[in-house]
């Protein structure tokens, strides 16, 4: 009988996406054996900083790369968006799954139909802040970092008015009732890979057990959202999104782009064919920040 150690970080949620690679790979292969392993990452215990003061995403799978490579594990599971834009050669990304709602949402206190403006909106990432002082002007953002589970706690306990989470985790978690608002894609352009799962290996093993759980036009998405963010070389630091949208052939790409050094951003989306997706990523990104150099240069005349 053969046995597959799936690596996972140690959160609810976590677990409940490697519980969901798992039961695919018992219902294909029931013959095999799957166990999931558990794991603290750096990222998940140092929650007084905010990311960039620390590292950026590849502290929430430097522990799972080393299970990996001294073959404690044979998978991990990663929510996309929270994966470095390098993977290594040898731990490449090996399956992304369907994709669950892409959609960052707000979250109101239990009880609460209204945001209460004297509290600050809790929300992990540059990119949502910047995206929640265009809807929200009056509104202080605050970092809040932790599982979500202890982001709701905080929220609970009068930390915050509210909170900005993305749909995909709490659907995952069976939170869905929680959700008071939906940030359209147009509004509030998600994370790269955001309600992706994306399962990472080890170059040249057999994954054939695998088979029908990835998604073609997933794949194409998250090829085309990571290339525009590489290009511009962003991640934690920076509030780069991206998202992409595949119908009958066709991509449609959503980007933001923001240039640190004047505080100048651009939204811009692109369409083409989904055999195009990493061009296309890449095609964006550079017509955004030629954009944003050029308004650079008309502020400095």
């Amino acid at each position: 009988m053969r046995k597959i150690v799936i690596g996972s970080r140690d959160s609810r949620l976590a677990v409940v996406q490697s519980e969901m690679v798992r039961d695919f790979i018992l219902e294909k292969h029931p013959d095999m054996e799957v166990e999931i392993l558990t794991m603290k990452t750096t990222g998940d215990k140092i929650l007084d900083r905010t990311l960039d003061k620390i590292g950026g995403k590849g502290l929430f799978v430097k522990e799972l790369d080393k299970a990996l490579l001294e073959k404690h594990s044979d998978l991990s599971v990663h929510s996309l968006k929270d994966m470095p834009m390098e993977v290594p050669e040898d731990l490449p990304l090996v399956a992304f799954s369907k994709r669950e709602d892409p959609r960052d949402v707000l979250v109101l206190p239990e009880g609460e139909t209204e945001l209460n403006p004297e509290k600050p909106l809790g929300c992990s990432s540059l990119r949502r802040t910047l995206q929640l002082k265009e809807l929200y002007p009056d509104m202080e953002c605050k970092s809040v970092r932790g599982n979500v589970q202890t982001r709701l706690r905080k929220l609970e306990e009068g930390q915050y008015g509210a909170l900005v989470l993305a749909a995909a985790g709490l659907k995952r978690l069976g939170l869905a009732h929680r959700i008071s608002r939906y940030f359209e894609p147009e509004e509030m352009i998600p994370a790269a890979g955001q309600g992706i799962l994306a399962v990472q290996g080890r170059a040249g093993e057999d994954i054939s057990f695998l088979e029908g759980f990835q998604d073609a036009d997933v794949v194409c998405a998250a090829l085309a959202e990571r290339a525009f963010v590489k290009y511009l070389d962003g991640g934690c630091f920076s509030p780069v999104a991206a998202h992409a949208v595949v119908e009958e052939g066709t991509l449609t790409l959503l980007g933001l782009y923001y240039e640190e050094e004047t505080g100048n951003y651009k939204k811009g989306r692109v369409t083409g064919k989904t055999a195009e997706a990493e061009r296309l990523g890449i095609a964006l990104a550079q017509r955004l920040r030629e954009t944003c150099r050029a308004r650079k240069e008309e502020q400095a005349e």
